[in-house]
């Protein structure tokens, strides 16, 4: 990458319009910030622009919400609306269309909806600082406030539209139900409060009920420790994608990025890229740091949480002088079948944690996870040709 001055980082990454709004006290264009529609997007779109303007107070910037092709359908399950990997395009596609074209200078995605191989002329710009990587059950009022997974009643019904966490759940409750629920935030909470609503819990990720300040629903913070559920790849971590040769946003970036997140989610992302698995696949993972005093989650400080699920501060040595513990699991749709895998190891950078995450796949595969993965693909392959077949009768 070229080197950038600073007089550099005032000048437009791109051909601009005329009519674009300026700052008054640089007359440059704003940074346009593109993000889909929902207000959990726009939230975390918001939360970068600060982390920006914080950094570099002297420019402008724009958020740009997009409607996202899989914000248009809120009915078909995701596992049925794509096919593995391309099920991520659901949520850049049009971004990243926009962002190629010089329409956007950059986009704010949540980092498990990107896809881990991107287009030839973009890249992953910067990795902010994780929130709280977790998924969270929230219980139905009806139900008494202390129930969790393990007491929720026989039968019961979890609403969920991820395979990686109903296939984790199946696992070890086989005896829970699950049924599909899609949607935002807003609307999974309120299908779950209705009179009528067949759903005993949901499961959503701490992270988006924490920036919606909603963390007050949660009735049990899950973890591979509690509960049994490890969470997605990239999960509560805030990615920003760029152009290859955008010098200039790169450079900006380097001020707003966390060295300890990216080490961590690069180490998830190199291990799903080598599985070859998207984000309906069942795979689940935990990332944490060990240093002198035990274990810490894969944020920046602070850094471990007590049994209510608050941050407690802890500091620990140089982030060199730890060891990233890497957990997996991959499980069978059913929740029957599953290969599971830990291992700690140093990563002072972020190529070593990338060879870490290769390193742990190709253990997996060893051990079997191939063949779960294979009978997942050739299943999806099934039920999206049964659908065509449906569609087309119904024609």
């Amino acid at each position: 990458m070229a080197s950038a001055t600073a007089s550099d980082l005032r000048t437009p990454s791109h051909p601009v319009p005329q009519a674009a709004n300026t700052s008054a006290s640089t007359q440059f264009p704003p940074i346009n910030i593109g993000t889909r529609r929902s207000t959990l997007a726009q939230i975390q779109a918001r939360s970068v622009e600060q982390a920006l303007k914080n950094a570099y107070p002297d420019r402008a910037y724009n958020i740009c919400a997009v409607l996202a092709q899989g914000d248009k359908d809120k009915i078909t399950p995701l596992q049925q609306l794509s096919q593995g990997e391309n099920a991520k395009s659901l949520w850049t596609g049009e971004l990243e269309a926009m962002l190629e074209a010089g329409e956007l200078d950059i986009i704010v995605h949540c980092l498990k909806d990107m896809p881990t191989q991107l287009p030839e002329t973009l890249m992953l710009g910067a990795i902010l600082e994780r929130e709280d990587p977790r998924d969270a059950l929230i219980v139905s009022p009806r139900l008494p406030k202390d129930t969790n997974v393990a007491t929720l009643p026989h039968g019961s019904t979890i609403g969920t539209s991820s395979i990686r966490r109903a296939a984790q759940l199946r696992r070890l409750h086989p005896h829970l139900q699950f049924k599909d629920l899609r949607g935002n935030v807003g609307t999974r909470l309120g299908k779950l409060d209705a009179e009528d609503s067949p759903y005993a819990a949901i499961v959503l990720a701490v992270a988006g009920l924490k920036r919606l300040g909603m963390e007050s629903r949660i009735s049990q913070y899950l973890s591979s420790d509690n509960g049994g559920v490890l969470h997605s790849v990239g999960q509560g971590a805030l990615a920003i994608e760029i152009r290859k040769n955008d010098d200039v946003m790169q450079t900006m970036l380097q001020k707003v990025r966390c060295e300890r997140t990216t080490r961590a989610c690069s180490a998830e992302r190199a291990l799903l890229r080598t599985l070859e698995g998207g984000c309906s696949v069942p795979i689940g993972i935990e990332t944490t740091w060990r240093g002198n005093k035990g274990l810490t989650v894969g944020a920046q400080p602070p850094d471990a949480f007590d049994k209510h699920g608050e941050a407690v501060a802890e500091a620990g040595p140089d982030l060199d002088d730890q060891e990233l513990v890497l957990k997996t699991v991959v499980v069978s749709v059913d929740g029957k079948e599953s290969v599971d895998h830990a291992t700690a190891r140093k990563v002072r950078s972020v190529e070593e944690a990338e060879a870490m995450g290769r390193d742990v796949a190709k253990m997996l595969l060893e051990k079997g996870a191939d063949k779960i993965l294979e009978k997942i693909s050739a299943e999806k392959q099934w039920a999206a040709k049964k659908q065509l077949e449906e569609a087309s009768a119904a024609s």
